[in-house]
């Protein structure tokens, strides 16, 4: 079935023939039937992740991405890690960086219950307007039909797509999400969606052409976008784990009394930037004397800036109440010894996102800038800068609240570096017990405005 530039929208409790067709304009996520409700609840998103573009392979050399780099004739298994639990479930898939239509030949969900195998008694086909198939047009996404399930929360959810064609055919390559810290499994040819044991060829640590799980939930269940970069991503934690920032959030507000909790929706992308798009790739590979670059590419795997992606990533999240930034550590670092941006500038971003949010209704909420000496880009001209910005989110009072990451993590002896047992190893990623404390940082109670 083609859609084109259409997305599915269901809006029942029930798997349903009837669909609602909504045009998305290309490159954008249109909120799935955001204020639909069925006996007091309405859909929610429980999971989601930011999309890049993975180039396709230059001279059939893959990109040191995994062997997913090229997916033909397979079958993906890709697991996710819900937040909030609801009645039922439905799946968003994203061909939005793609220049051809891609083809879902088939798709499933169920419960994990280990490694690739599933749980057969919640397993469930998806359809597309009561259709097995869709082909997504390039700049597109489609909404599953919604599926009845009992979906808990704080759970991994394995979602099946058979992808019949070569996701390396496509010149603008495919869109995925590099760093999912998460085994993913790619299985042998043919379509073997639904299998309870998957017949696994090889294992990735990425997302491919997912976007979003969303769940139906209680009317009124926050929804907290996380915006960020590779901090926010989980980059350094231990992988199968959960224990990214978000991830130890979402824990503590399902583990708190009290009604339903909030959603907790990661969209870090490492390497991002507030003000630049495609944040350093070129000086990365400069910097490890890497092979010459492809051509640049804005959306490439740093993504585009928080500022161009707020819309789509964050606006158009269904049922987004608050928003928690902690972003401009690669715009400082990135510069090396430039004077650009400034701090002026960097603060300037910030407004922008601030009054983006304002004008929708959302609370926004600004994280500080955590400590970068000892990291590979660290210098001194860029530590004036850290301290500046974090100085202003503290005190300008223009962001609604303040979570001072910063402070959680920093050596009281030395404020400018981590405390060991905080960081990875690089001195710019959290550890998984770092990660752990900045989610401690959080004064639950800031989602309790609605």
């Amino acid at each position: 079935m083609r859609l084109g530039t259409l997305w599915q929208g269901h809006c029942r409790r029930r798997q349903i023939l009837g669909v609602t067709l909504v045009a998305v304009l290309a490159a954008a996520f249109i909120p799935a039937c955001a204020g639909t409700q069925d006996d007091g609840n309405t859909w929610v998103g429980t999971w989601a992740t930011s999309p890049v573009v993975l180039p396709p392979p230059r001279d059939g050399a893959p990109q040191g991405l995994g062997p997913a780099a090229r997916i033909q004739d397979q079958t993906v298994r890709q697991i996710v890690h819900t937040s909030i639990g609801g009645s039922a479930v439905r799946v968003a898939v994203t061909n939005l960086f793609g220049s051809q239509p891609l083809e879902i030949g088939a798709a499933h969900v169920a419960l994990r219950v280990d490694g690739a195998s599933i749980d057969a008694e919640t397993a469930s086909r998806l359809q597309f307007g009561g259709q097995p198939t869709v082909t997504i047009a390039a700049g597109s996404m489609v909404v599953s039909d919604a599926v009845e399930l009992s979906v808990p929360a704080l759970a991994d959810l394995a979602i099946d797509l058979y992808l019949p064609g070569d996701s390396s055919a496509d010149a603008a390559g495919a869109t995925f999400h590099a760093g999912a810290l998460t085994t993913n499994y790619l299985s042998t040819t043919g379509d073997h969606t639904g299998a309870v044991e998957l017949p696994v060829e090889d294992t990735f640590q990425s997302w491919f052409y997912l976007l979003r799980v969303e769940v139906m939930a209680p009317e009124g269940s926050p929804v907290i976008v996380t915006l960020g970069d590779s901090i926010t991503d989980g980059t350094a934690s231990t992988s199968d784990t959960n224990s990214r920032w978000p991830d130890f959030l979402a824990r503590r507000l399902v583990a708190r009394p009290g009604d339903t909790p909030p959603a907790v929706l990661n969209v870090g992308i490492a390497g991002n930037r507030v003000l630049s798009d495609n944040a350093g790739l070129a000086l990365f590979r400069q910097n490890a004397d890497a092979p010459p670059l492809p051509p640049p590419n804005p959306n490439a795997q740093f993504g585009p800036s928080a500022r161009s992606r707020f819309d789509r990533e964050v606006l158009r999240q269904p049922g987004v109440t608050h928003v928690i930034v902690l972003e401009s550590i690669n715009d400082i670092g990135m510069a090396f010894e430039s004077e650009s941006p400034t701090v002026e500038e960097l603060i300037a971003g910030h407004m922008s996102l601030i009054e983006i949010a304002h004008a929708q209704g959302l609370k926004i909420y600004g994280g500080t800038l955590t400590p970068f000496e000892g990291a590979f880009y660290f210098r001194d001209i860029g530590e004036t800068k850290r301290a500046s910005v974090n100085e202003w989110i503290r005190t300008a009072g223009a962001y609604d609240a303040v979570i001072d990451f910063d402070a959680a993590v920093r050596d009281p002896a030395q404020p400018t570096k981590f405390q060991d047992a905080y960081q990875s190893g690089d001195w710019l990623h959290p550890s998984d017990e770092g990660y752990r404390v900045m989610a401690e940082a959080i004064d639950l109670t800031l989602f309790d405005d609605r």
